[in-house]
């Protein structure tokens, strides 16, 4: 079986429709999803209305998609301190989403178990310990062997940080990092995410890196006109830092 799997689209729909044209290409038969569909991008409705539509497609709960869903002044004020354009965006999309599409939000599950070909796989936003934690290039392997401390699955999943990483671990488990459709941190801003091919209980990998027009993406983002959203749009043109 051939699967794809993405995250953090965040509300980059000519991002999804370019890499979704490339899994159409490869002949994907079911698309993993592991969330942040929405905050702090340009076209959030249309994305969410797009996921929800897809029959194959198999979707669990980015950190920020819970974000929104359970908005609190806790949430807003832990988010200004830390990163105070990405508040605004979250404030800007509070208002901006109606009930229903935050509801489809808070009801997708945090993580996902399954078993693909006799592999045993878990789809996780972060880690498997948290939601927000990065998994990166170059970490220790050690600190990436406690974050799977506890995990029964092969294959494990992720995304969250933006930038595209990969280990396998001293228990023979593997981790992927499928990076970001929406707003990928890597040097030539192309969207990525990842093909699997499983067969036998074995599967292999590969990093996809798509084009797409970046320009109508950041004019669309620049347009929804909150405090910070043209930083956003440039991030889109020329990444620098996952958090502004």
């Amino acid at each position: 079986m051939r699967v794809a799997v993405l995250s953090d689209i965040h509300g980059n729909m000519q991002a999804l429709e370019a890499v979704m044209d490339d899994i159409k290409e490869y002949k994907c038969e079911k698309v993993f999803c592991l969330g942040d569909l929405a905050m702090a991008g340009p076209q959030p409705r249309m994305v969410i209305d797009y996921v929800q539509k897809q029959d194959n497609w198999t979707v669990i709960q980015g950190n920020t998609d819970k974000m929104i869903a359970d908005f609190s002044s806790e949430i807003m004020e832990t988010t200004k301190n830390n990163f105070p354009v990405m508040a605004n965006a979250l404030v800007d999309d509070v208002y901006y989403l109606e009930d229903e599409r935050k509801e489809y939000l808070r009801n997708l599950p945090p993580q996902k178990f399954m078993t693909v070909d006799g592999v045993k796989v878990l789809l996780v936003h972060g880690s498997p310990r948290r939601n927000n934690e990065d998994i990166l290039p170059n970490m220790p392997l050690k600190e990436v062997e406690e974050m799977l401390e506890g995990v029964d699955a092969d294959l494990i999943f992720c995304g969250h940080t933006h930038i595209p990483a990969g280990y396998q671990t001293n228990k023979k488990q593997t981790v992927v990092n499928v990076g970001s459709v929406g707003r990928p941190m890597t040097t030539e801003a192309k969207a990525c995410y990842v093909v699997a091919d499983f067969q036998n209980g074995g599967f292999s990998i590969e990093h996809r890196f798509i084009d797409y027009d970046r320009e109508t993406a950041a004019r669309l983002m620049e347009a929804r006109n909150f405090d910070g959203a043209a930083k956003i749009a440039q991030m889109i043109l020329h990444p620098s830092a996952r958090h502004i």
